[in-house]
Formats: C-alpha cells, sequence, structure tokens
C-alpha cells in the first residue's frame, strides 16, 4: 500500500493544493526518507465542500494510476483562495529533470546580472547525452543566462550540470533549497544518473507537495525579486517540452508555465504555474512512476491528472 491519501477543496469556483513540506532533513538523513509504506489509502475532505466530493476526486486519481499502472503524487493550490487539494502529495517520486526550474530560481536568487551574462566555457567531453542547445555552442561558451534558458525551455541535460556545477554541485542545490525551507528534497546526483528512478532509493526524490511549494516561492512568493520572478516566469511560459502534460489539462484560456521531467521506471513529471485570465494563478506539480524498470512513461496521465484536479475541486 501506499501513504495515506488527503484532498481538501474550498468552496466556490475552484481551484488547488497546500503549502505542505514533510520528509527527511538532509542527505545525510536518507536512510529514512522513504514515505510511510503501509498507511491506509482514506480520503478526507475539509467542512466546506461535501464529502462526497473529495472522495469522488481520490476515487479518480485512483483509477487513473488502475488505468496507467502508474503511481501518482499530486499537489496544487489556488494562490488566492489558498483552496487545496493533495493525493499522495508526501509520497517521495524521482524528480527528473524537474528539477532544473529549483536550479534556475536558486541562481536567480544569487546571482548578479553581470554573473548571469557571464559566459561559460565547456568541452565536448562535458556533453552528455540530450543536450540540444549546449552542443551547438562548443566553440563560443553560452552565457549563464541562456544556459539556464537551455535547462528550462529544451530540458538541455549539459545545461543542468553546468548549472549544477555553478552552484558547487549537487549538494550546492540541496543546500540552497534547505535554506528555503525545503527540508524534503534530495539532490545528490548529475545528468545523466539523476534520472535513474530506481524504486525505494531516497537519491533524487522530492513530493509533490514539497517540489510545488518551491516552486511557488520562486515564481510567486518572496524569494525572488519581482523582475527575477517575471523573468523565471517567462521562461517557464516559453517551455517546448510542456505540451502534452499540465498545459493539455486546463482550459484553453489557462497560461502554463512549466517544467517536464522524464525518467526510468516510467518516470514522467511536470510541474507549473497556470495563470488564470482573471488574474488568479494555480501552482500544480504531478509526479508519476509506474511499476517495471522497463516502461515507459504515458504522456496522457498526467494530463489526465490535471484534468481531474481541475474536475474535482470544481465539484
Amino acid at each position: 500500500m501506499k501513504p495515506s491519501q488527503r484532498i481538501i477543496a474550498g468552496a466556490g469556483t475552484a481551484l488547488l493544493v497546500a503549502n505542505f513540506i514533510g520528509g527527511c532533513a538532509s542527505t545525510a538523513d536518507h536512510a529514512g526518507a522513504t514515505s510511510t509504506a503501509g498507511a491506509s489509502r482514506a480520503a478526507s475532505s475539509s467542512s466546506t465542500p461535501s464529502t462526497a466530493g473529495a472522495a469522488r476526486t481520490a476515487a479518480a486519481f485512483r483509477a487513473l494510476e488502475s488505468r496507467y499502472g502508474a503511481d501518482l503524487g499530486v499537489h496544487a493550490v489556488d494562490t488566492r483562495t489558498g483552496r487545496t487539494v493533495d493525493f499522495d502529495a508526501d509520497r517521495r517520486f524521482a524528480f527528473a529533470s524537474t528539477y532544473k526550474a529549483l536550479a534556475a530560481g536558486v541562481l536567480l536568487r544569487r546571482d548578479t546580472g553581470a554573473q548571469l551574462s557571464q559566459t561559460i566555457h565547456y568541452t565536448a567531453a562535458d556533453l552528455v547525452d540530450y543536450s540540444p542547445i549546449t552542443e551547438q555552442h562548443l566553440s563560443t561558451g553560452m552565457s549563464l543566462g541562456d544556459i539556464i534558458a537551455a535547462a528550462l525551455q529544451y530540458s538541455d541535460n549539459t545545461a543542468a550540470n553546468l548549472m549544477l556545477e555553478q552552484l558547487g554541485g549537487p549538494q550546492g542545490l540541496q543546500s540552497a533549497l534547505r535554506g528555503l525551507g525545503d527540508t524534503t528534497t534530495n539532490v545528490d546526483r548529475t545528468e545523466p544518473d539523476v534520472n535513474t528512478a530506481t524504486p525505494g532509493d531516497p537519491r533524487d526524490t522530492t513530493t509533490a507537495a514539497a517540489i510545488g511549494t518551491d516552486l511557488r516561492a520562486f515564481v510567486l512568493g518572496a524569494a525572488l525579486t519581482p523582475a527575477r520572478r517575471e523573468r523565471l516566469a517567462a521562461l517557464m511560459r516559453g517551455n517546448t517540452t510542456g505540451g502534452p502534460y499540465i498545459r493539455a489539462g486546463v482550459p484553453a484560456d489557462w497560461t502554463v508555465g512549466d517544467k517536464t521531467g522524464n525518467g526510468g521506471w516510467g518516470t514522467r513529471n511536470d510541474v507549473g504555474v497556470a495563470w488564470l485570465p482573471d488574474g488568479d494563478t494555480v501552482v500544480v506539480s504531478i509526479l508519476s512512476d509506474r511499476h517495471t524498470s522497463g516502461a515507459s512513461s504515458d504522456d496522457a496521465l498526467l494530463a489526465d491528472a490535471t484534468k481531474a484536479v481541475v474536475a474535482g475541486l470544481g465539484d
């Protein structure tokens, strides 16, 4: 069995998840970082919406898990109203490439404009699998700002490694996240090893609640200056890899900025922020994996999970 599930929603027009972070305190605590196996999978509801509606939302997620042969962790929050929904939001999943949004946030928080404009040089030996942008600039190098854009908008893996190098390696990113209050996310390896996603391995894992809370802090909260928040948001809105996931599951007039991730064991993730026509914002994080080592991810799972969240919060 998987950890307990909590569905919480508010009244009115809808939407999404809690500021919650749980889990281990540091990489040194990895042995204790696994999720709470054996807990019941009951759903509970706040007093405002109907308990039946919350139960229907939980049942919709369980049906998706059964249909796709996958496990889901979902977190979302309507930042205007605070209305929330969690479904296994404290269960650990490999984060795969979604961490690139966090690394970008930390660099935008730390570095000056001059540092972001500095050219970073690298060699052919630094290139790893799937580096569509950095491989084109071996002779010239790239500015750190352009490296961040390559990682966020094209999921360029060499760009991600160069970002981690600027942060002092994986431990540097984890330390920065600890400083922001994230005691859950474990950052241990570089590309491409970060994507192995072996079940039970707490390395390079997070929860839907933790990464959603981090993303909210960077894109909408006080972690960045207003100008840097907008820079990060614009980069994420320009992501080229997210079409089939959260973007495919929200209403057509919502604008989404996101970061996707794909790894072993059928891991498929998407974390993002949606801007609604009325100015409201919704933070959504959906993490998933499957049950066999050679499993491929199914893109429709994340779109269907997004639809289930939106529909459930209107129930």
